[in-house]
């Protein structure tokens, strides 16, 4: 028979009590893990959680809910006490320096509403640097445009004051950078897609050629030497077909053009006419949409002027049904910056195209209204 083994009175007290110390950590733990996942589970981070409960919160927390801006603050080190309420009715946008801005905006005087608005408008670099200026007035003249951008407000307020333009001319025009002289400082296009803006303040590189360059077949085009973009060779040829089986003969007489072949063509127009009609008249090299492939000089084999032609008139009424836009309409030249031309149709795809017929506007305006990544 087994001897039983009897524990001493004083080992069995420590036991008892370091299992009722145990179960309180256990019931710590499980009501902590519980009050986590309370707040977790409304969008809260585990270390803006953790710091909600630390600092008494919770309650708040949870009667305001979920919170982006607030999570925001709790996880940041820039969090300050007095402004919690603020935080909390202040739109979230996903900067690295979002609370230290806020902060700063606050103590410049700015409303939340205000705040909610310069941080929608820029970057986080854009605010920082934005942060840093004596408060403002009347930011809204500006930034009730979705499209203005932080970053172009001294450049707003020139060309405002310049010319005595509404709020959304001045914008337009600034972020289209016709505050600029023609061709000074351009922007650099150099990735392909069938959106891309080119004009006399966006440039595609000397080197640049489309990825996807196709010949077209004479049955298209006045000649042998005509190339352009796949996709929007395919669409004139959907379009050509159309056309021809509603009784109309459409032609490309010019496609893609290098950015030599485009400065050959300057040159001849500077030997024609002389320098002041290429700079107004003429696209200079890599500012022009032909180097990308999705522009096309078009025709009437029926008709020695297109603008008076039949074919003139149903690509006027059909091409955005197949992607095409007449690029440089007469009453827009002071938005695209070149002159009238009605032979001149750009590739922007159905969605694009049928957006600027129905809503009657140039590709500029469509380009900062929906396109502008710096927005």
């Amino acid at each position: 028979m087994q001897k039983k083994i009897r524990l001493k009175k004083s080992v069995v007290k420590k036991l008892k009590i370091l299992g009722s110390i145990l179960i309180v950590i256990l019931v710590i733990f499980f009501f902590y893990s519980s009050q986590i996942h309370s707040l977790t589970k409304l969008g809260y981070s585990v270390d803006a959680s953790r710091k909600i409960l630390f600092q008494f919160k919770k309650e708040y927390v949870l009667s305001v809910g979920e919170n982006k801006t607030l999570n925001a603050a709790f996880e940041s080190d820039d969090y300050k006490e007095k402004y919690l309420d603020q935080y909390s009715k202040i739109d979230y946008q996903n900067h690295e320096h979002l609370i230290k801005n806020i902060n700063t905006l606050i103590e410049k005087g700015y409303s939340n509403d205000t705040i909610s608005m310069i941080l929608a408008h820029g970057s986080d670099e854009d605010v920082t640097e934005f942060a840093k200026r004596d408060k403002i007035n009347y930011l809204e003249e500006f930034y009730s445009l979705p499209y203005a951008k932080l970053s172009n407000y001294d450049r707003y307020v020139a060309y405002s004051n310049e010319t005595g333009e509404d709020d959304e001319t001045t914008v337009l025009v600034v972020n289209l950078d016709m505050d600029k002289e023609n061709y000074e400082d351009p922007v650099i296009v150099s990735d392909y897609s069938t959106d891309m803006l080119v004009n006399k303040h966006r440039s595609l590189t000397k080197d640049y050629v489309p990825s996807d360059l196709v010949s077209i077949d004479e049955e298209y085009a006045a000649d042998d030497t005509q190339a352009g973009s796949r996709i929007a060779v395919n669409a004139f040829i959907q379009m050509y077909k159309a056309a021809k089986n509603d009784g109309y003969d459409l032609v490309i007489n010019s496609s893609y053009r290098s950015y030599e072949e485009q400065e050959e063509t300057c040159n001849t127009y500077r030997g024609l006419y002389g320098e002041n009609y290429v700079k107004n008249y003429v696209a200079l090299p890599g500012f022009s949409e032909h180097q990308t492939g999705l522009a096309f000089d078009i025709g009437s084999r029926n008709s020695n002027i297109f603008a008076e032609s039949l074919e003139y008139e149903w690509m006027q009424e059909n091409a955005y049904k197949y992607g095409f836009i007449q690029r440089f309409p007469a009453k827009y030249e002071a938005i695209t910056g070149f002159r009238a031309e009605p032979w001149h149709y750009r590739y922007v795809g159905k969605k694009i195209a049928k957006y600027i017929y129905e809503n009657d506007i140039s590709f500029e305006e469509y380009y900062v209204l929906f396109l502008d990544s710096e927005s």
